[in-house]
C-alpha cells in the first residue's frame, strides 16, 4: 500500500492488525495464566479501538486490500476490509470484550485448570474470526475456519463433563464433514480457474457443471460449520454444554463466520451462478430453521437450551437473503435492502445472543441449575441479569427500537417490495414464535417469589450482559452510520 499524507488511516494495515493482536495474546496466554488475566481487558479494548479505526477508514476511503509480505495473489495472502467485514469486526470485538470481562470473574483461582485453556483458546478463536472476516481468498478462509473450529470445539469441552465431551465430539464430527466438503469444492474451483482469490474469481465465467458442483460442496461445508438448517444438529448441545463466556462467543460469533464466507462465495466469487430455483431452495431451508428452531425452543425446560435453539431459528433469517437478493433480482433496490437487512440482523443477533447467554449463565450459577420452572422470582433477586435477558429478547423478537427490528424491517420491506409475500409471512410468524418461547422464562423471572440463591453473582459481572443487551438496542437507535457502512458493501448494482 502506498503512503498517503492526506489519508493517514489508510496507511495502517488494519486488516493484518486485527488478526495479529489476538494471536500474540494467545501466545502470551499459553505461557502465563497471570499475564492472560491481566491482558484480557486491555487486548479486548485495543481490539475494539483497532476495529473502529478500520471501520472509519472504510467509511472515509472505501474498501481496501492488504497483500501480506508484498506478495500478490495467487502467491501471497490477500486481506481486505469492506463495510460488512468491518461491522462484524466491531461487533465481534464488543462481544469478545464482554466475554473476556465475564471470563475474568468466571474463571477465578478455583478454576485455574479451565482458565489455562480458556484464555489461549478464546484469543485464538477471536483471531480466527477476524481472519475470516477479512480473508480475500478461499484457501486462507479455509485455514481461518479450521482454527475457528479447533478453538470452538475445545471450548465446548472445557467443563470436562460427559455431556460437554459428547457435545464437543458431535460438533467435531459435523465440522470435519464440513471441512472435507468445503476443501473438495475449493479443489474443484482451483482445477477450473487456477485461482482462489475472491476478486479474481468474480471476474471469470462461472458456468459449467464442475463449478456448480464446487459451489454446492462449499455451501454444504459452510452450512455444516455454521449450523444452518438442516445441518444444525451440533449447535444446541454444544452451546448448552459450554461455559457461559464460551457460549456467548459460540452463539454470537462462531456461526457468523461460515455464513459470511457463504455470502462471499455466492455474491462475490460466483455472482452469476445462483438461479431462482437454488435461491428459493435456500429460502425454504431458512423458513424451516425458523419454524423448527422456534418449536424446539418452545419445548425446552432448560434456559440455555431455549437460548441455543433460538439461535437455530434466528440463523434461518440469514438464508432469506438468497431468494430476496441473489440470482436474477440482484439489480433491484429490494436486493440491496435485503442484503443490508440480513447484515443488520446478524449484528443485532450477535449482541443480543451474547447478552442472553451471559445472563443465563449468571442465573444458572446463582441458582445451581438452569431449569425454566426454577427461575421464579429471579427478576427481584438478580434484576440486572433479568433486565439484560429482557432487553436481548426485545431485539430477538424484532421489536422497535432495537437493531433486530431494523434488520427484520428491511427484510420485510424487501420481501413485500419484491412480491415475495410468503417470506414476509414466515418472518412475522418467526417473531410471534420468538415472543412465545422467550415469554416463558421472562414470566417466571417476574413471578412473585423468593428464590434461594446458591451463589451470589457479582453485579459487575451481571452488568456485562446488560451492556451488550443495551448495545443491541443502541444499534437500532443509531442505525444511520451502520446502515451506510453496510449498504456500501452491497456487491450488486447500487440501488436507484
Amino acid at each position: 500500500m502506498a503512503w498517503s499524507a492526506d489519508a493517514p488511516l489508510a496507511n495502517v494495515p488494519w486488516a493484518a492488525l486485527v488478526v495479529a493482536l489476538p494471536l500474540l495474546a494467545a501466545l502470551v496466554a499459553s505461557v502465563s495464566l497471570r499475564a492472560a488475566r491481566l491482558l484480557a481487558l486491555p487486548v479486548g479494548l485495543l481490539g475494539l479501538l483497532v476495529t473502529v479505526a478500520a471501520s472509519v477508514q472504510v467509511a472515509m476511503h472505501g474498501p481496501s486490500r492488504v497483500h501480506v509480505g508484498g506478495w500478490w495473489p495467487p502467491l501471497g495472502i490477500a486481506l481486505r476490509l469492506d463495510g460488512l467485514g468491518c461491522a462484524l469486526l466491531v461487533v465481534s470485538s464488543l462481544v469478545a470484550l464482554g466475554a473476556f470481562a465475564a471470563g475474568r470473574s468466571r474463571f477465578g483461582a478455583q478454576a485455574a485448570r479451565q482458565a489455562w485453556a480458556f484464555w489461549p483458546l478464546s484469543f485464538c478463536l477471536l483471531a480466527a474470526l477476524n481472519a475470516a472476516f477479512v480473508g480475500a481468498d478461499l484457501f486462507n478462509l479455509y485455514v481461518a475456519l479450521e482454527l475457528l473450529t479447533i478453538s470452538a470445539v475445545a471450548l465446548v469441552a472445557l467443563e470436562g463433563s460427559a455431556a460437554a465431551v459428547a457435545a464437543a465430539l458431535r460438533y467435531l464430527l459435523f465440522a470435519l464433514v464440513g471441512s472435507l466438503a468445503y476443501l473438495l469444492g475449493v479443489v474443484l474451483l482451483y482445477a477450473r480457474h487456477a485461482t482462489l482469490d475472491l476478486q479474481a474469481l468474480g471476474q471469470l465465467p462461472s458456468g459449467g457443471s464442475d463449478v456448480a458442483l464446487a459451489a454446492a460442496l462449499i455451501s454444504v461445508g459452510l452450512m455444516a460449520k455454521g449450523a444452518l438448517f438442516p445441518l444444525h444438529g451440533w449447535l444446541a448441545p454444544a452451546h448448552a454444554a459450554a461455559p457461559a463466556p464460551a457460549s456467548a462467543l459460540l452463539s454470537a460469533l462462531v456461526v457468523k463466520a461460515p455464513f459470511l464466507v457463504l455470502l462471499r462465495v455466492w455474491f462475490e466469487a460466483l455472482p452469476a451462478l445462483p438461479d431462482a430455483v437454488f435461491s428459493q431452495l435456500l429460502g425454504v431451508l431458512g423458513a424451516g430453521a425458523i419454524v423448527l428452531g422456534s418449536w424446539l425452543a418452545l419445548r425446552q425446560e432448560r434456559l440455555k437450551l431455549v437460548v441455543a435453539y433460538s439461535t437455530v431459528a434466528q440463523l434461518g433469517y440469514l438464508l432469506l437473503v438468497f431468494p430476496l437478493a441473489a440470482g436474477p433480482g440482484r439489480e433491484t433496490e429490494w436486493a440491496a435492502a435485503a442484503w443490508t437487512g440480513v447484515a443488520f440482523h446478524a449484528l443485532a443477533h450477535a449482541l443480543a445472543k451474547a447478552a442472553m447467554f451471559l445472563a443465563a449463565g449468571d442465573m444458572a450459577q446463582a441458582l445451581g441449575h438452569d431449569r425454566v420452572a426454577g427461575l421464579a422470582g429471579l427478576g427481584g433477586a438478580m434484576p440486572l441479569s433479568a433486565f439484560a435477558f429482557a432487553l436481548a429478547a426485545v431485539s430477538l423478537m424484532g421489536l422497535p427500537p432495537s437493531g433486530g427490528f431494523t434488520g427484520k424491517y428491511l427484510l420485510l420491506t424487501a420481501a413485500l417490495g419484491s412480491g415475495q409475500w410468503w417470506w414476509a409471512a414466515v418472518m412475522l410468524a418467526g417473531g410471534l414464535f420468538a415472543a412465545a418461547y422467550l415469554f416463558r422464562p421472562l414470566s417466571c423471572m417476574l413471578a412473585d417469589a423468593r428464590p434461594e440463591l446458591a451463589v451470589r453473582v457479582p453485579r459487575r459481572r451481571q452488568a456485562v450482559a446488560l451492556a451488550l443487551a443495551f448495545a443491541a438496542v443502541v444499534l437500532g437507535l443509531l442505525s444511520a452510520g451502520p446502515f451506510a457502512l453496510l449498504a456500501g458493501s452491497w456487491p450488486g448494482e447500487a440501488p436507484p
